[in-house]
């Protein structure tokens, strides 16, 4: 099968982009607003952009509360989703006010950051407190802005669960990390394979 993006002539009922272009880690982000509410929110559009100095994006379909928050304090936080937490991850998705604190809706505990305001999932074993650097609002092949905007942060400070850690190196798969398919399927790692660069 082909079909021309452009045109919009995809013949299955349901765009396969995202089923595609996967998986995809969950930039689970938590931030505060400019009166202190807690927000938190998973997008599927992230990763890690570079590492010198260390950097992630996320990218949201409109504008969220979660953008508002950053661009307003200039602080985020990405938590690493496991399987563990894939209930409270799915529960903060839900579509509230920006005064609902979706730490209290998912019924999770929050942890304080060491560099930055907002605070951490307690129960991830993975979290990068993020500085904000830039939106970028992204444009078609004519210019024309979309309905997507691109925030990036750089990693200001990393906290790891020290249970991931063994001959000095991040066991990743103990977390049992969470990616994000299309349609609403997710997969969960629970183990890796080497290759060496030739």
């Amino acid at each position: 099968m082909f079909y021309n993006a452009l045109k919009n002539e995809c013949p299955l009922p349901i765009d396969p982009f995202k089923a595609l272009v996967s998986p995809r880690p969950i930039g689970w982000i938590s931030s505060l607003s400019v009166d202190g509410t807690a927000n938190l929110a998973p997008y599927s559009f992230f990763n890690g952009v570079c590492d010198g100095p260390p950097m992630v994006m996320f990218s949201s379909a409109g504008r969220k509360d979660t953008i508002n928050n950053i661009e307003a304090t200039g602080e985020f936080v990405c938590n690493l989703v496991t399987w563990d937490l894939r209930e409270g991850m799915n529960v903060s998705s839900t579509g509230v006010g920006a005064q609902v604190d979706e730490f209290e809706l998912a019924g999770l505990e929050k942890a304080p950051s060491s560099m930055v305001k907002p605070p951490r999932v307690a129960a991830t074993p993975v979290a990068l407190e993020c500085r904000y650097t830039q939106t970028v609002p992204l444009l078609d092949v004519n210019g024309v802005a979309q309905n997507y905007t691109m925030v990036i942060g750089q990693v200001v400070g990393v906290y790891i669960d020290d249970a991931l850690i063994e001959n000095e190196r991040v066991q990743i798969a103990k977390a049992k990390p969470i990616a994000r398919h299309g349609y609403m399927d997710y997969s969960v790692v629970t183990e890796l394979f080497r290759l060496e660069r030739p």
